[in-house]
């Protein structure tokens, strides 16, 4: 059975995850290297853990948010497509499961706000986890002077906390924003289709999702 840990060392993973994060970093993104992605993974099996979910779903919700961003390699537009079949030439050749690739591939592919659904645990738990990771060291630009949007939104929260309360059906995205840097309304510009995507996710789960900016909650 093929593990996380097989996935983390395979050597053609890391070269698409650090690829594709230089595609980014030459386009204007911010950070999507091993630093994104293990969190993702990380926060993506936590998140099924806690909703009591098997142990085996914890470890594809791993592998997916480790793999989830290696179609920017290919390019950025459809990239959560791209990695899905990317994933799936890698996992079918380390000897994965069909059940299992399944899993992954439609987590994958289904974790952009452009156009993907929660279908299943896993992709539901990939698409909390991803767009929860909005924080300044992402950041590349070194000259706020010059920070578009994304920059602005990113650069000024300061502290990211996605929490799942059980015993309430509540997953809940706690931030706090530097309002120097950016305001509510740029947050709100660019990450409302991702924040409606999280709700459809934690309705997936069984839960309500809630988002809390300064104190204030806003979902």
């Amino acid at each position: 059975m093929i593990s996380f840990e097989d996935v983390k060392n395979n050597r053609a993973v890391l070269t698409y995850i650090s690829k594709a994060d230089e595609t980014l970093k030459s386009l204007g993104y911010t950070e999507h290297s091993f630093a994104h992605v293990t969190k993702v993974a990380a926060l993506s099996s936590e998140i099924l853990s806690t909703l009591g979910y098997s142990e085996r779903e914890q470890e594809l919700a791993k592998i997916a948010g480790y793999l989830h961003d290696i179609g920017n390699i290919v390019n950025r537009e459809e990239h959560s497509q791209s990695g899905a079949i990317m994933a799936f030439r890698i996992l079918d050749k380390m000897g994965m499961e069909a059940e299992d690739i399944a899993d992954v591939i439609s987590a994958i592919g289904n974790h952009d706000e452009g156009v993907g659904v929660p279908v299943n645990a896993v992709a539901a738990a990939i698409i909390l986890a991803d767009k929860s990771d909005v924080r300044r060291s992402r950041v590349r630009n070194n000259d706020p002077t010059t920070f578009d949007i994304h920059d602005r939104v990113n650069y000024s929260v300061i502290n990211s906390e996605l929490s799942v309360e059980k015993e309430y059906g509540i997953i809940k995205l706690k931030l706090s924003v530097d309002l120097t840097y950016g305001s509510i309304m740029d947050y709100f510009e660019i990450f409302l289709n991702r924040m409606i995507l999280c709700r459809k996710a934690a309705e997936k789960l069984g839960c309500s999702f809630k988002l809390d900016i300064n104190g204030q909650q806003l979902i």
